[in-house]
This record gives C-alpha cells, structure tokens and sequence, in this order.
C-alpha cells in the first residue's frame, strides 16, 4: 500500500459501481440497475474531482462534504472540471439514493461505490473499514492534487480547498 501523490500515474484498472441517475421515482430511492464504471478508461481524457467520504448520510459528510461540492459545482465547471465523483464504501445503490436525497441530478456530480475499498486500499487511504476522507484531481491521467483529511476533519478534501489549487 503505497499513499498516491501529484505526478502519479492514475493506477489502471480503477472501477467503481454506480446506479446512473434515473427520474422514474420521486423519492430517494435508486431506482435504476448497478453498473461498473472502468475510471481508467472513462476519465484518461478528463479533468477529474475525485473525493472521498468515509460513508453516505453520516453527518460530516452530509452536512459539510457533499455539501461544499454542490455549493461549488459551478466554480469547479468553470475551471475547467469535467466530472466530480465522489466514493464511500457504501453499496451503489445507497450512493445513488444519497444523490438523490440531495437532489443532485443527472451526472452532475457520479455518487460511486468503492465496492469492498478495493482502490482506498491501494492507495493506503482508509480509516479502519472505512475510506478516509481525500480528494484528487486527476488531469488527463495524471494526478495533480492528493490531499487526505486528519480523521474526523473535512479540510484539505473539501471543494474549497481543491478549488484553490486548481
């Protein structure tokens, strides 16, 4: 388990699960069939947020992370991001309902499962059974801010912070 760092290689091979964002319900439950999404592949040609929350509607990250994101999503835009996602360990399915619980729409903002913290791990970035709370950029590739949060604080991961190293 090796930390990842500006300058890195995104690892190939990196997929996560997700539910695509659906309208067919009114309520936050997901409604749609879980897929997985191969990272590496989709993002090689993109500018990336990549964060991470220790688990979807735990108070820190629904009160504060998530949060920062939405509130920031236009500023991200327009510096030049072309997808934000954010992972936890929770089931795809959860991440979507979650996504939906905070009315983030359509590709917006990609709510994935880390399924079983297969690339956390990898990168030695989790708190017991749980991913730490980080956030990358990964432009074209290539990682260009890594930053993890002390446990227990939403800092270094968090929009602003990202939005004020890009």
């Amino acid at each position: 388990m090796s930390s990842i760092k500006p300058g890195d290689k995104f690892p190939a091979g990196v997929t996560f699960s997700w539910v695509p964002y659906t309208e067919e319900k009114s309520d936050v439950t997901a409604c749609g069939r879980q897929v997985e999404l191969n990272a590496s592949d989709e993002w090689a040609d993109k500018k990336v947020i990549l964060f991470a929350v220790p688990g979807a509607f735990t108070p820190g990250c629904s009160e504060k992370h998530l949060p920062s994101y939405i509130r920031n999503y236009n500023e991200l835009k327009n510096k030049g991001i072309d997808v934000i996602a954010v992972i936890a360990y929770n089931d795809a399915h959860v991440m979507a309902a979650w996504g939906k619980a905070n009315n983030v729409k359509g590709d917006d903002i990609l709510f994935l499962s880390d399924t079983g913290n297969k690339f956390s791990e990898s990168i030695g970035w989790t708190n017991g059974p749980r991913l730490a709370r980080y956030a990358l950029v990964i432009d074209k590739g290539i990682v260009t801010y890594a930053a993890k949060d002390n446990k227990g604080e939403v800092d270094v991961s968090a929009a602003e912070a990202v939005l004020a190293k890009l």
